[in-house]
Parts: structure tokens; sequence; C-alpha cells
């Protein structure tokens, strides 16, 4: 008896999905942003960093301890779009992964050296924090935008 219960639950999710995924369609389809796509993560990440860089040269520590988890667990793109970029990466993904990892850890290590107002430690890791980024750029930013046809 519980099979229709699971089914009329997967019907109703999945109907409630189909307009979230019907806008972003039309959205990528007239050029637009879509809120949560790669783009706009990548945008937040470099706005965040750019903060990190004016509360550092501030020495405003709390201001860079609450823009670490920020970086560290930023969003991911919406499911379609993280599937597309997946299946693109084939056997490289775990390396993308990697950089992705190598972020979260150096953000959460800035994160804590601020907490504590530790300056240089978190110059130290704000440094290593642009080395995974800027590692994972040179890596994929010219193919994915090849491949894509997505402009910075």
């Amino acid at each position: 008896m519980s099979t229709p219960k699971v089914s009329m639950i997967a019907a109703i999710t999945m109907v409630a999905a189909l307009p979230v995924a019907l806008a972003t369609m039309d959205a990528h389809a007239a050029g637009k942003e879509v809120p949560g796509s790669l783009r706009a993560v990548m945008e937040q990440l470099g706005d965040d960093m750019q903060a990190v860089t004016g509360a550092i040269s501030n020495e405003d520590w709390a201001l860079v301890a609450r823009l670490a988890p920020g970086i560290a667990h930023h969003p991911e793109p919406p499911m379609m779009q993280k599937v597309r970029i997946l299946k693109w990466l084939g056997t490289d993904a775990g390396t993308f992964r990697g950089f992705d990892g190598r972020v979260e850890e150096a953000a959460n290590a800035m994160g804590e050296a601020a907490e504590r107002g530790d300056g240089t430690q978190v110059i130290r890791a704000f440094a290593d924090l642009q080395q995974a980024c800027l590692a994972c750029h040179q890596k994929y930013r010219a193919p994915f935008v090849e491949h894509f046809g997505e402009q910075r």
C-alpha cells in the first residue's frame, strides 16, 4: 500500500519542480542569468573575495570570519547545469572537486584564524585560497567557456 503513496509524493514533487525547471530553461534560452547558475556562483565568490581583501586591509577580522563560511560552503549551480558540467568533465571531475575541496579547506582555515584575530594566519590561508582558485581557473576556465560558450 505504501507504493501508491510514494508514487503520489514523487508525482507531486515533480509537478512542483516543473515550473522552476521550465523557468531555468527559458532563462537560458533567452540568454539571461539564472540565479544559482555557475556564473552567478562565481560572481558571488568574486564579490566575497574582494570583500575579504578589503577586510584584511582594514584588519577587520570579524568581517573575514563572517565571509569565510560563504566562500567555503558556496552554493552549487542548479542540478541540470551541474549534470552537464560533470558530464563534460568526465574522468576529470575528481580533479575539479579537488580544487573545490582546497577552496573549502583554505576558507575554513582563514575563518578560524580570523576568529582568533591571527592576521598572519588569515593572510596565509587567504593566499592558499587564492592559489586554489587560480589553479582551477587556469585549468578549467578557458575550456569551459569554449565548450559552453559562456562569457565571464
